[in-house]
């Protein structure tokens, strides 16, 4: 997979620079995400359905959906 080139900061990213977050990437078929805080090192990848997954069990954590 290549590296995408639009990255989106987290909307929970925090006061001031927003230093403590995480940034994704949508891609055909992938979510690419990278730590913001040294985007040039690993990238993660994972499938768009699982990683919807993903947030669908984080928003129930914390009964937001």
């Amino acid at each position: 997979m290549t590296t995408p080139d639009t990255w989106r900061k987290s909307s929970y990213s925090g006061g001031g620079d927003g230093n403590a977050c995480v940034e994704i990437a949508h891609r055909p078929t992938h979510i690419a995400v990278r730590d913001s805080k040294v985007p040039a090192r690993a990238t993660l990848s994972f499938p768009a359905a699982a990683f919807s997954t993903f947030l669908d069990s984080l928003k129930a954590v914390n009964g937001e959906g």
